[in-house]
């Protein structure tokens, strides 16, 4: 079976990721969704919410399931039989920094990172900006999936 991993926060999901997903779909017999999780970093949704919005959102894709990990992405995809990660690259400063890891990845685990050039209807929409924008009240509705823009108004209604 032809596997790949996009990791990420996902804190949260943005439409950017979930095109990523989708177009990674269709070139891979099976996509795994995970949540990278990092302690020393405190996220604005939990791992469960997380992976609740990631199941919801990724659920038409037949071939996609949902996952966390944690510590190295390549033990990850060792230990489940990943051949390939496929990240998103919005722009050039994503490519430096996404270069660099797919070389240590490929150096550590021979495992290969697909690049895959990011749809230009969200190449500037970042999980840190939609927060910054929802805690503010703006309308991130184009930017999310309608549940986690929902999401996103319950929780900065609570703080």
């Amino acid at each position: 079976m032809n596997r790949a991993l996009c990791p990420g926060s996902f804190d949260p999901v943005t439409k950017g990721h979930l095109d990523i997903v989708e177009r990674a779909s269709r070139l891979f017999d099976e996509v795994v969704v995970a949540v990278a999780v990092n302690q020393a970093k405190a996220g604005l949704f939990a791992l469960p919410e997380r992976l609740e919005l990631l199941r919801e959102t990724t659920a038409r894709f037949p071939n996609v399931r949902v996952d966390s990990f944690q510590g190295l992405v390549v033990d990850y995809c060792t230990a489940n039989g990943v051949s390939a990660i496929v990240k998103g690259v919005r722009v050039a400063g994503d490519f430096d920094y996404e270069l660099q890891m797919a070389q240590m990845n490929l150096g550590l685990a021979g495992v290969e990172t697909l690049l895959m050039a990011t749809n230009p209807l969200y190449s500037f929409i970042a999980s840190s900006l939609v927060k910054e924008v929802a805690k503010w009240g703006g309308d991130v509705s184009a930017y999310v999936p309608d549940v986690v823009a929902a999401r996103l108004v319950d929780k900065f209604a609570q703080a």
